[in-house]
């Protein structure tokens, strides 16, 4: 039987609350939409295979509350991140502002090889937006990341931003492939991943339900 992925990689939402960064996952694992206003408790995944330069990336996506109380929960999954979105509105110069901030605490808590991409999502509420797109564009080339502008509701750019990190991280961990390699016999045992970490995991109930 062919291995089903190569490596494993972790990578990492973040960004206010309604910013939409689970449309933005439930787009690009289920190419799905759902315009409910739900809102993340604790801390929620999903996982999508990639190849990418003859290798298959197995991308374990977590998305994370963006409320103040669940940020002690979040912060503890920052250090096993690989690749993180920085994730603003483009209607809500509020959001953008706070980019600063999120890019501080992984600065602090993350891992040194951690490889970052700036997200600004709902480009299609053109007619309500706050926030330029020349200003992500700059506050990026600031932090020396690369930059999309994205929509859930239309799928613009969803594809190519997470292939665009996952690459990144790739390019970043070449050196230690073989140690990242895993085996389709290798299970991810995520209940002794949060007893190790101390974590508890409280995410949403089945329904899929997304800020957009």
């Amino acid at each position: 039987m062919a291995k089903q992925y190569d490596v494993l990689f972790r990578l990492l939402l973040l960004g206010d609350s309604g910013v939409g960064k689970t449309c933005l996952l439930c787009r690009f694992t289920d190419n799905e939409f759902h315009p409910s206003h739900i809102s993340t408790i604790g801390v929620d995944f999903k996982m999508k295979t990639l190849e990418i330069d003859g290798i298959k990336v197995r991308i374990q996506i977590w998305d994370t509350a963006g409320q103040e109380r669940y940020q002690t929960i979040t912060k503890q999954y920052y250090r096993r991140a690989q690749g993180i979105f920085l994730v603003y509105d483009i209607t809500s110069e509020r959001s953008f502002q706070h980019i600063m901030k999120w890019a501080s605490d992984v600065d602090e808590y993350a891992p040194d090889k951690v490889q970052k991409i700036l997200v600004g999502n709902k480009s299609d509420e053109e007619q309500k937006r706050q926030v330029a797109t020349e200003q992500g564009n700059k506050l990026a080339k600031a932090y020396g990341m690369d930059f999309f502008e994205t929509s859930a509701f239309t799928n613009h750019n969803i594809t190519e931003s997470f292939t665009r990190l996952a690459e990144l991280v790739l390019q970043a961990n070449k050196k230690d492939l073989e140690l990242l390699r895993v085996s389709v016999d290798d299970k991810l045992n995520l209940a002794a991943f949060e007893d190790e970490d101390g974590v508890c995991d409280s995410s949403r109930d089945d329904q899929k339900a997304c800020w957009c």
